[in-house]
């Protein structure tokens, strides 16, 4: 049975130049126990973060739950750093917001170049929809996978459903949608496309490979190997891939390189950085692109 402790500790997620202390917006109630650290949110608005002008701090009351059980700091102050950077995105977001228009970003990139992933942090920092266009043609063909669709009716059947596809999403309002790999390689596509903001996840072939290796090319049926050294056939794959695709990918409004934002975060490897930390980054190249900066080879300072 979980007791509560008497004493709370009061922690503020956002930055701002008011004092500790000041009045709180909200209240969250952490519940820790012998098994897991939980959040219970209570009175939260959807909006972690009011926008950078308002200099009011939220704060949490944390109670500690199992009296014979220690607060495990490592666990809080990596929540709370998570939680900062989200209020950051989120104000980000309202700024960009306001110059988009309600108008579409387009993710394009390599297979595994984490547009999904990054897409959905992206589009609820914006409040936004997500879509994935690879999904919206397996609905518009009965639920078929893009690799049953691929095997049954060829590369040809899928490029035409993904470009209706690709001229029916332009079509809609406030979405960011994650493109299949090879969307940029039809004309019509980034005519579609251009209705909205293209921004290219550019990201090492080598990582890329690493990532495909460790999951599989089942639903890759461009990259599907049936013997061999996978992280091999999938570096291979990928470069010829993308010697056809190079030029496509320019095409973008805004491009964001991993390898040049990991470094700028004295990061050694890429895959420590998180996907908040990239649609952080496509904030910032999108408002560059809208401001008239076409300046999209180096990500801003950490």
């Amino acid at each position: 049975m979980e007791t509560m402790c008497s004493s709370l500790l009061q922690i503020s997620p956002c930055t701002g130049s008011r004092p500790l202390g000041g009045k709180p917006h909200a209240a969250a109630e952490f519940v820790f126990n012998r098994k897991n650290f939980g959040v219970n949110w209570k009175g939260m608005s959807k909006s972690p973060c009011r926008s950078a002008s308002n200099q009011w701090r939220k704060f949490f009351v944390l109670s500690q739950c199992c009296k014979d059980c220690q607060t495990p700091t490592l666990k809080l102050r990596d929540f709370y750093a998570s939680f900062d950077k989200q209020c950051s995105l989120k104000r980000k977001a309202q700024e960009v917001a306001s110059c988009l228009e309600e108008r579409c970003i387009f993710l394009v990139g390599m297979m595994g170049s984490g547009k999904t992933t990054v897409g959905k942090v992206l589009a609820e920092a914006l409040g936004y929809s997500f879509v994935d266009s690879d999904v919206y043609v397996e609905k518009a063909v009965g639920g078929t996978s893009v690799t049953q669709i691929f095997n049954k009716y060829g590369e040809k059947f899928f490029r035409d459903n993904e470009s209706e596809a690709l001229q029916e999403l332009s079509l809609m309002p406030k979405q960011v949608v994650a493109t299949g790999g090879g969307a940029v390689i039809r004309a019509i596509n980034w005519h579609y496309m251009k209705q909205g903001i293209t921004v290219y996840l550019d990201v090492p072939l080598d990582t890329l490979a690493r990532r495909i290796a460790a999951v599989g090319t089942n639903s890759r049926p461009l990259l599907h190997f049936d013997s061999g050294d996978p992280y091999t056939a999938a570096f291979v794959g990928l470069f010829t891939i993308s010697k056809k695709r190079s030029d496509s990918y320019a095409n973008a409004d805004a491009r964001v390189s991993l390898h040049y934002l990991a470094a700028n975060m004295g990061l050694e490897d890429i895959s420590d950085l998180t996907p908040t930390a990239i649609a952080m980054e496509v904030l910032v190249q999108i408002e560059k692109h809208l401001k008239g900066n076409g300046d999209i080879s180096t990500p801003t300072p950490a």
